[in-house]
């Protein structure tokens, strides 16, 4: 249930939405198979067996984005392509030109895309109405796009915005880093990325193994600031946060294990784990967004 990435929007002032209005607005997209041309589908679907597309449980929300994907690489494209052009060259006596054969390819994909495997991938959304968060549960950039373009289709006005802080993450942690001081309730781990600011973009990575602070200094001296950096919220949550103020690698402790309560049911289990991530993480990114600077104006 725990959400692995996190990707940080904020409800805009204007978000008022419902469950239930939420809800009419994302069956207008609601996830169907794919045709069999269609290469790629998207749309909404259930959280959870029997929850309807909006999962409510005491002013948290949780939504799933579904995207289908039919297998049919490019290297099998090419493959039946060439055969085909091959017939093509010795019925007309001459090699299909540029213009034919992306024709060619056009139509063995259509012949293809029908017998080709389908893949699903989900990618969750918690909204939190009480702390006015939006979190998408994506590493890659372009799944949060997913994500987002899903949403702008069945949202208008589009009532999410992004985070800004007063302090950006690199120069904090950077700040951290050569002082030695992370800030209150957290500590800092033991991977850490300092990258170039100049053009080249060169970078020193330290996975696993401690930073010494005169190390640090000379590179910081040198031009590189802290891009990514492991750290550990309350001894509760570890995490490695990014320059983009993305959160990766979200692991929740022992502690928190420990304290994780049996239910009776896989329901009941769903909604205590899913009571207990939105509780800490809420916590967490308030005291994130604290220790840079707090969230900018205007």
């Amino acid at each position: 249930m725990w959400f692995k990435n996190l990707r940080i929007y904020r409800l805009a002032p204007s978000w008022d939405l419902a469950p239930d209005a939420l809800e009419d607005a994302l069956a207008k997209l609601e996830f169907r198979p794919g045709g069999a041309s269609d290469m790629t589908t998207f749309g909404w679907t259930a959280p959870r067996p029997e929850s309807g597309l909006v999962h409510v449980l005491d002013g948290q929300l949780l939504l799933n984005l579904r995207v289908e994907k039919k297998l049919l690489p490019t290297t099998v494209i090419n493959q039946f392509a060439r055969a085909r052009a091959q017939e093509i060259e010795e019925q007309q006596g001459y090699r299909p030109g540029r213009k034919q054969m992306k024709e060619i390819k056009e139509q063995v994909t259509d012949e293809l895309l029908p017998k080709a495997f389908s893949i699903y991938r989900d990618t969750r959304v918690w909204i939190d109405t009480r702390g006015r968060w939006l979190v998408v549960d994506a590493a890659a950039a372009a799944k949060c796009d997913e994500v987002m373009g899903a949403l702008a289709k069945v949202l208008d006005p589009f009532p999410v915005v992004p985070l800004f802080t007063e302090l950006s993450p690199a120069s904090a942690m950077t700040n951290w880093l050569i002082s030695d001081e992370p800030p209150t309730n957290f500590t800092i781990d033991q991977d850490t990325e300092l990258r170039s600011t100049n053009e080249t973009r060169a970078a020193i990575r330290y996975v696993r193994q401690s930073v010494e602070i005169d190390e640090v200094r000379k590179h910081v001296e040198g031009g590189k600031q802290c891009t990514r950096l492991a750290l550990t919220w309350a001894d509760r949550v570890s995490f490695v946060l990014s320059d983009g103020l993305d959160l990766k690698r979200l692991t929740p402790l022992d502690v928190l294990q420990e304290g994780r309560i049996p239910a009776s049911d896989e329901a009941e289990q769903f909604d205590s784990d899913f009571t207990l991530m939105a509780g800490e993480l809420s916590r967490l990114l308030e005291d994130l967004v604290e220790a840079l600077g707090g969230e900018k104006k205007g």
